[in-house]
């Protein structure tokens, strides 16, 4: 019997697809899609480093802790430097800030025009499990005038003024997913080829889903709102799905939708999850697929950022969802101030 797949067209390279896209900008230089190929390929390497991760001795932990208190993992490590050198070779970036570096990384690179906010591994506790985990990162325009220093305005930008963000997935096949506001496109990795090839074209988030993920683990620690949305979502005969890779979790509620949430807690009290390396990101890339993120009170992406590596409660997924869930921090709070 002859086969019907056999000589059908793989699909558009993620190369070609940004070729094509900087066409719908006139004035466009070629360095913003200089910089997503730059990204592309540092997650490529990425990848592969976590596909032989067991084989070559770099699981595991690295043996300090980062910025953020967090026990580093080999991986992140790796991870940070692949990133960096990438970022640093193609020459469009003046500036990057990590999730695991303290300080702003200034590349004295007097023409770059971008600054780049990264985590370049999220998840990493899942690395040994070999669970699905991934990058994150946003894209800004650098404020000051060039030749001069990297300034602060250049790095604590609101997520309106992204030009582009998206995430890399590393699971049971890597995907890149990005929007650089006119959409969000995924593109899965043929390891045979080395190629990114566009799978996911459009891509919408349902408008509404029966899947939460939150740490219910740690309910007693929240506030009373949010137990009162996941008591109602239980109610509703939702599923409860967590992973505890905030890209995995993400990537599978704008398929199929559901709501992430990592809420303030006894513990976190501003919330968990970083404003600049992990939320703006991630709320610029579900908006342009038609979903909603906010802290609880306001849109993630009109929040001034006024540090580095500050945090925010988060929650995101379909419009109807978090409308819902912030639905019940009014009637708390409005049941206190009766």
């Amino acid at each position: 019997m002859q086969n019907s797949q056999l000589g059908l067209p793989i699909g558009t390279t993620l190369d070609r697809f940004i070729k094509r896209k900087q066409e719908d900008f006139p004035f466009a230089t070629g360095e913003l899609s200089q910089l997503l190929r730059d990204i592309a390929l540092a997650g490529k390497i990425v990848n592969r480093e976590i596909n032989r991760a067991g084989l070559i001795g770099v699981s595991g932990a690295f043996g300090v802790q980062n910025v953020q208190g967090e026990e580093q993992q080999k991986l992140d490590v790796i991870a940070n430097i692949r990133f960096i050198r990438a970022l640093r070779n193609g020459g469009e970036v003046c500036a990057i800030i990590s999730e695991e570096e303290e300080d702003v990384i200034d590349l004295s690179n007097p023409k770059g025009r971008y600054v780049v906010a990264i985590d370049p591994l999220d998840g990493s506790s899942n690395i040994d499990v070999n669970v699905s985990i991934g990058t994150i990162f946003s894209i800004y325009r650098r404020k000051s005038p060039g030749g001069g220093p990297v300034s602060e305005e250049d790095v604590l930008q609101k997520g309106t003024e992204q030009v582009a963000a998206g995430y890399l997935l590393y699971g049971s096949s890597a995907m890149m997913v990005y929007t650089t506001g006119r959409g969000v496109n995924g593109f899965t990795y043929e390891t045979t080829l080395g190629e990114f090839f566009l799978s996911h074209q459009n891509m919408t988030i349902p408008k509404t889903g029966n899947i939460y993920s939150i740490n219910d683990g740690a309910c007693r620690s929240f506030p009373s709102f949010v137990n009162d949305y996941i008591d109602y979502c239980k109610d509703q005969s939702y599923s409860a799905r967590y992973i505890g890779s905030l890209v995995a979790d993400f990537h599978r509620n704008l398929l199929v939708g559901g709501i992430y949430i990592y809420p303030t807690s006894n513990k976190a009290p501003n919330g968990k999850l970083r404003l600049l390396y992990e939320c703006n990101a991630l709320a610029f890339v579900v908006e342009q697929a038609g979903g909603k993120a906010t802290n609880g009170d306001m849109r993630i992406l009109d929040i001034q950022p006024t540090e580095l590596h500050q945090r925010v409660p988060f929650f995101i997924g379909p419009k109807a969802m978090v409308d819902k869930a912030e639905s019940y921090k009014k009637m708390a709070a409005k049941a206190v101030a009766e």
